[in-house]
């Protein structure tokens, strides 16, 4: 009863919009961010999710001069399906206690749609935006003014630390005349003291590469075309340095994402390590690099603001266009939850070179309870009943120790987390002998669709370091696997009917020279201490005169 009567308001909130709204067809409250009900059985608790209606790309990705992480995104918050973009924006300390902030970029038309982009801090006030400051914020974005139309790329700057923006008076910045032009990635170029955006024409297989000294006045520089899996279009490119380990100088890391063309179909992200010089970047050789063997892992961006010689943090979007628009959490009022917050590093590994490591950022700074420690499980299951864990989420993790040589390479950790009520479950697990991680989706019914691939998997090379390791987060509706510290992970939605409630963690067959320690924790609700007592989260609805802060 509760959650009917917080969607009928969440709808006539958006009816009877204010005064204060966009200019868009469909009222769009502009001064207040909209309200949400997080409390829902699909509705991850540890992950980002809109308050309400459709999201899909992380944009804009930026720390700000007070150490806060400002999360935008693609967002229709009059619809559950992708279409009326704006930029929506919530921020956080800790990159799992997020804020939802008012939106922050609308479309000033009918017809438009602010697409993908990012945002960067102007200390130098190199755009003359900010004479009197230090900390301006320069947000550059697609503009797409309507179907079969030129998409060109805009900029807007802020002066309170990117919570409102102001359309830049001579835009469009960037025009080519191009139809599928768009996701501008923007960054500080030291070397050369020069700005440089990547720009993506997407179905020409195209990046291309523009400098400028103001964010305002770019010159086009080079292209990087038709490398690795095209797809059938590129998107939202990346390009940063990128931290390698054993190697004191960071390698460049240009990220792609593509869609349609996945191994499993849909949208997937692929990366090139590289050497960059200010205007063109040229790749270590020409193999196509996967970032995420689940389904769910697309257009991940990277924070703008990190040192290059520290670990780089992304965000992506866990969903896949094949199927995004009508998954079952539609009775939820939202659509779409971003991946965890994931650290970021090249290594060389075993036999195959450059690899992108991707690991849970922090996860510890949201343990909640231990409920499961054994160092000593053998050949052995342990069993967890978590029904009355509030968030419903945890992290595990295996570790196979005392590997001697290969011959020692004997067994498999294997988990399933399943509903005591229906029965449903996920499953996964590692194959020492093989390095192959498998992940199982296919035993929750509450949703079919013939593109909702339901089994993964991936193999790795045992590096000989005498351990071998799985560990992952799994959150209400959404299952993250990690494979030896983050060098193979695998994203995953999933809807069952029922909440899961159950997990069983075992080891099989490992050989008698090697030991295996499990351990389990819950993981605290992040939304459910903002929640009032209707069970809603309002979102940061006070502003003070120096910045917005999370309500505490």
């Amino acid at each position: 009863m509760i959650r009917s009567l917080v969607l009928l308001a969440g709808a006539l909130l958006l009816s009877v919009a204010s005064a204060q709204t966009s200019t868009v067809a469909e009222p769009v409250p502009s001064g207040t961010p909209l309200p949400g009900y997080y409390a829902g059985p699909l509705r991850p608790q540890v992950h980002y999710s809109p308050p309400q209606g459709f999201m899909n790309d992380p944009n804009g990705m930026f720390i700000d001069v007070d150490g806060l992480y400002h999360l935008y995104y693609q967002f229709n918050p009059t619809g559950l399906v992708a279409g009326n973009v704006h930029w929506g924006h919530a921020t956080s300390e800790d990159l799992y206690t997020w804020t939802n902030q008012k939106i922050a970029l609308f479309p000033d038309r009918p017809g438009e749609q602010i697409f993908s982009g990012s945002a960067v801090l102007d200390p130098n006030n190199t755009s003359g935006f900010f004479p009197n400051q230090t900390n301006g914020v320069v947000a550059i974005y697609t503009l797409s003014t309507g179907s079969g139309q030129e998409q060109v790329q805009e900029i807007a700057y802020s002066y309170d630390n990117g919570y409102t923006f102001t359309k830049y008076a001579g835009n469009p910045v960037i025009s080519a005349g191009a139809k599928e032009f768009r996701d501008p990635k923007a960054f500080w170029h030291e070397e050369t003291e020069s700005w440089v955006v990547l720009v993506a024409f997407s179905q020409e297989f195209v990046i291309s590469i523009y400098t400028s000294p103001n964010l305002i006045d770019w010159t086009f520089a080079s292209n990087f075309s038709n490398a690795g899996l095209i797809g059938l279009q590129y998107e939202c490119p990346n390009l940063l340095q990128m931290p390698m380990e054993g190697s004191h100088e960071p390698m460049w890391l240009l990220y792609i994402s593509i869609n349609p063309g996945a191994p499993y179909g849909g949208s997937i992200g692929e990366y090139f390590p590289g050497h960059f010089n200010g205007t063109h970047f040229t790749a270590v050789d020409a193999v196509a690099r996967i970032a995420d063997f689940g389904k769910d892992n697309y257009a991940a961006q990277f924070f703008y603001g990190i040192p290059a010689n520290e670990n780089q943090i992304s965000i992506a979007w866990a969903s896949n266009w094949q199927y995004t628009n009508n998954v079952p959490t539609d009775s939820e009022n939202f659509r779409s939850v971003m991946s965890l917050p994931r650290y970021n590093y090249l290594t060389n590994a075993t036999r195959i070179g450059y690899q992108l490591v991707s690991v849970p950022y922090n996860i510890e700074s949201i343990f909640e309870a231990q409920l499961v420690s054994n160092d000593s499980l053998g050949n052995g299951t342990v069993f967890v009943d978590y029904s009355s864990i509030e968030s419903g989420a945890l992290y595990f993790e295996a570790n196979v120790t005392g590997l001697s040589d290969m011959a020692s390479l004997q067994g498999s950790v294997n988990f399933t987390f399943s509903s005591s009520v229906s029965g449903e479950s996920v499953r996964g697990g590692t194959d020492l002998l093989s390095g192959t991680t498998w992940v199982d989706r296919g035993e929750t019914r509450g949703f079919d669709n013939p593109y909702f691939t339901d089994k993964f998997s991936n193999s790795a090379v045992y590096d000989g370091s005498g351990l071998w390791r799985i560990s992952g987060v799994i959150d209400r509706s959404i299952i993250e696997v990690f494979v030896n510290g983050g060098e193979e992970s695998a994203t995953n939605t999933f809807y069952p009917n029922s909440p899961l409630d159950t997990m069983a963690l075992s080891a099989r067959g490992i050989n008698a020279t090697a030991d295996v320690a499990v351990a389990v924790w819950s993981l605290r609700s992040t939304w459910a201490p903002q929640q009032n007592a209707e069970g809603v989260v309002l979102g940061n609805v006070t502003q003070s005169n120096s910045r917005m802060r999370r309500m505490r």
